[in-house]
Parts: structure tokens; C-alpha cells; sequence
């Protein structure tokens, strides 16, 4: 616990500093090492050990997709790469198949997975910043995502009684998710408030809302999602970077669902109205 919240003190100022003031290339380097990192992380943990190769690859894939969406080539780079890789992966498949380095279906997708389409997901944030006024928009999943996950935590550990899944995350409870849920809620009208009351745009109240619950949903969906297959593959943590919270990957898996969530929602149904 002490090692947790340490890290979260020394973290979170730099990630307000990169989202906030920053310039959006900042970002877009962050977001490709944290991708880079992650999907190591993902296939040392349950891809394919015996090619270290296939690793290179889809950590060298992942690192490209987010600098491409800043280039607003997102969606070019993106299949690019997927092919690309699929086409790398799928060879090294076959110079190995029958043998006990083999290459099994589900490592491939597993390489595809950590090599573009989490890239891809997580660019959401990308994308976010490079709008007008991104700065405050990029935010948008990131309280969601923080907020969420840290009121489901204390939420828990003050009222949890029931189990939510015990098979896949034993210490989560039906009382934390609640919490959560109402918590990320709260903390994007409060954002909203604030936004109100020191800027000139529109607030849309509404659609804050929707964006607190929508976003705390998917943050909560995204965590256990991950946990179900750390279960799976009897993995503890997918890695060890940050003492207290595992690895990147540990750490940023609720963004894989939530960033882009808020992208569609800030694109669709604008919250915060520049005029």
C-alpha cells in the first residue's frame, strides 16, 4: 500500500504535466512507450516465450501506431501495421510449426492484440488532445479512469461485503463497483463545475453524466477484463515496473477501454462546447 501510493505521488504530477501543458507530441511519445511497454509486458506474460522475435515485432508494431494517429494517419497506420505484422507473425508460425518452439493460433492474435489494436485503443488519448482544446478534453478519461478505479478501491475496502467475481478478481466486491461507479460520476460533473466557473464554454451537465457513467462502466469492465486473463494464464501481474501497481500494462489496462469510449462520446455528443 505504501509503495502504491508513492508511486501515485511521483506519477501523477508528471501525467498532469504531459496531458495539460505539453504540447501533444509529448503525449503521443508517452503513449508509444507506454504501448512499447506494454505490449512486452502482455506477451512475456502469455504469448509466445519461445520467439523472442514475435515480441520485437509487436513491441516495435505498437510504438508506431500512436505517432500515426497523431499524424492524423491513424487509421492507415493502423492496418499497416496489422497486416504487417500479421503477415510476420503468421511466417514465424510456420518456420516453427510441429516444433517446440511452435507458434499456436492464440499467440498470433495475442501478438496482433498487444501490437496494434491496444496501441490503437489507447491512442484514444492521442486523438483527444489533438482537438481543439485537448488539453481539457484528454483529461476527460483520465479522471474517469483514475477516480474510477481508486473509489471502487476505498469503497471497497470500507463497505465491500459481496463478492463481485471471486473467480477472477477475488478482493473486488459488489459494494466497490458501486462505489466506483458513483465516485467516476461525481468526480466528472465536479470536473464539469470546474470547467464551468473558469472558463467561457458551454458545459453540458447531461452529457457529463453520460460521460461519468459510461466511462466509470467501461473502466470497471476494462480492469476485470485484463484480470480475467491474468487468471487464465495464472499471471500475478503483468509486470514490475511500478512497485505497488505491477506493470504498465497493470496500470493502464482500464484506459484500453475507456479512452476510447470518451473519444466517441467527445466526438458524438459533445460535453464541453468550444464556440
Amino acid at each position: 500500500m505504501k509503495e502504491r501510493i508513492i508511486v501515485a505521488v511521483v506519477c501523477l504530477p508528471l501525467v498532469f504535466i504531459i496531458l495539460f501543458f505539453l504540447p501533444p507530441l509529448a503525449l503521443t511519445v508517452a503513449i508509444a512507450v507506454i504501448c512499447a511497454i506494454s505490449a512486452y509486458e502482455l506477451l512475456h506474460a502469455i504469448g509466445p516465450k519461445q520467439n523472442e522475435r514475435v515480441t520485437i515485432y509487436a513491441v516495435f508494431s505498437a510504438a508506431l501506431v500512436p505517432v500515426g494517429v497523431h499524424f492524423d494517419a491513424g487509421e492507415l497506420v493502423f492496418l499497416a501495421v496489422f497486416l504487417v505484422l500479421m503477415c510476420i507473425v503468421f511466417v514465424e508460425a510456420m518456420l516453427v510449426f510441429r516444433m517446440k518452439r511452435q507458434i499456436t493460433f492464440a499467440q498470433v492474435l495475442t501478438a496482433l492484440f498487444a501490437g496494434a489494436l491496444i496501441p490503437f485503443l489507447l491512442s484514444g488519448l492521442v486523438s483527444l488532445k489533438s482537438m481543439q482544446e485537448g488539453h481539457l478534453l484528454v483529461l476527460l478519461p483520465v479522471i474517469s479512469a483514475f477516480i474510477t478505479d481508486a473509489g471502487a478501491y476505498f469503497a471497497g475496502a470500507f463497505f465491500g461485503k459481496r463478492k463481485a467475481f471471486p473467480l477472477i478478481s477475488p478482493k473486488k466486491t459488489i459494494e466497490g463497483y458501486i462505489g466506483g461507479l458513483v465516485i467516476g460520476t461525481a468526480a466528472m460533473i465536479l470536473y464539469g463545475g470546474i470547467l464551468y466557473y473558469t472558463t467561457l464554454y458551454e458545459i453540458r451537465l447531461w452529457a457529463l453524466i453520460l460521460y461519468g457513467v459510461i466511462g466509470a462502466a467501461v473502466t470497471e469492465l476494462g480492469d476485470l477484463a485484463f484480470s480475467l486473463v491474468k487468471r487464465e494464464f495464472d499471471v500475478k501481474d503483468y509486470g514490475r515496473l511500478l512497485p505497488g501497481h505491477g506493470g504498465m500494462l497493470d496500470r493502464f489496462d482500464s484506459m484500453v477501454f475507456t479512452a476510447p469510449a470518451m473519444y466517441l462520446l467527445v466526438s458524438a455528443i459533445p460535453a464541453i462546447v468550444v464556440s
